[in-house]
């Protein structure tokens, strides 16, 4: 086993040792060495163990200011998300996170709270680090939007249902479907009207939710009607304490409410507790994400689920894909389908 580096004969400074004196002293090559490293899924146990053995006996550093100015680019990873308040996105970027540390990928997060200038300044910072690589739920999507990512010089994935551009990587929910089955449950057990409470309409995924939940109250043989939305400023329990406040006082408060997730249906069921209503005898609530906290609530809620770090592990392999074939990369579009948990909620 070779011996630590010492430092050189009549001085104190210690030896700086090289990427090639460990190749050598493991018997593979620079690029294996390198592999270990950055990449280590893509090297064999055995070889793994050996070349980490050499770099603690010879107390190698790699030098990741050294690969930057060499390659232009820094091997962290930005994940560029609404918020991490919400569990559902602190479980995406975990998943991305499980993948990336396997690659030897810092991730650096970045919480944008809806907000699209703060996306911006993220994304602007990002690129002076020189961190090109990002994983993105962007508030909104257009062709400029993804064109200005280009520009910058990012290879990204983007969170979100990007069915009208094949061009990019994206990982999403099936949301459409989700909200089908929110109201399907709910029109089963009898309820003749639903509403929908979301935070901005604007944004892709409440809209789809929607959509579904249209499409299951359509099909139902009622009209448009039966189906009302109480749009709030974010997707927060305080919001959804909010919007439980307008809708208990309105003349025909309903009797079911499908929310755009789960935090607001928190928030709903603080505020209908609040008033003195029974659920789900009173007023029924589906959600939507299926966090850790809605099974622990007085009234377990009944909500769809969706794989979070799934899509976050998802969406970090497309990246590194990519990172590793850039040239015969194809893009690649992968829908997840959610399904609802029925809980007493409803």
């Amino acid at each position: 086993m070779p011996q630590p580096a010492r430092g050189t004969e009549g001085t104190d400074s210690v030896k700086t040792v090289s990427i090639k004196t460990v190749a050598t002293e493991a018997g593979v090559s620079i690029a294996t060495v390198s592999n270990v490293i950055n990449r280590p899924a893509v090297v064999s146990a055995a070889t793994r163990d050996r070349v980490r053995a050499v770099i603690d006996a010879l107390g190698y550093v790699p030098n990741s200011a050294a690969r930057h100015l060499i390659t232009g680019r820094s091997t962290a990873v930005g994940l560029v998300l609404f918020g991490v308040r919400n569990p559902y996105f602190a479980n995406i970027a975990r998943g991305a996170e499980d993948v990336l540390r396997q690659a030897g990928h810092l991730s650096v997060l970045c919480s944008t709270d809806l907000d699209t200038a703060r996306e911006e300044e993220y994304l602007d910072q990002l690129a002076h680090q020189r961190i090109r690589n990002v994983i993105i739920a962007p508030v909104q999507v257009s062709q400029g939007w993804l064109e200005r990512l280009r520009e910058r010089g990012f290879n990204f994935v983007l969170i979100h249902n990007a069915d009208e551009h094949p061009e990019v990587c994206s990982v999403a929910v099936d949301d459409a479907l989700g909200g089908e089955q929110a109201a399907t449950h709910l029109l089963a057990r009898g309820h003749q009207n639903i509403v929908f409470v979301t935070g901005p309409m604007n944004m892709r995924a409440p809209r789809d939710r929607y959509e579904g939940c249209l499409r299951a109250v359509l099909r139902s043989g009622r009209t448009q009607e039966a189906l009302r939305v109480i749009e709030v400023d974010d997707f927060t329990i305080e919001q959804g304490r909010r919007a439980g406040e307008r809708l208990l006082v309105a003349t025909q408060p309903g009797t079911a409410v499908f929310c755009a997730n789960d935090l607001l249906a928190l928030g709903i069921m603080q505020a209908a507790f609040r008033a003195g209503k029974r659920i789900p005898e009173d007023l029924a609530i589906v959600g939507y994400d299926d966090i850790e906290s809605v099974t622990t609530t007085g009234v377990p809620l009944t909500t769809v689920r969706v794989e979070g770090h799934e899509l976050g592990r998802a969406a970090a392999q497309m990246l590194l894909d990519e990172e590793r074939d850039p040239d015969g990369h194809a893009h690649r579009r992968k829908l997840f389908s959610p399904r609802l948990i029925e809980r007493l909620s409803t």
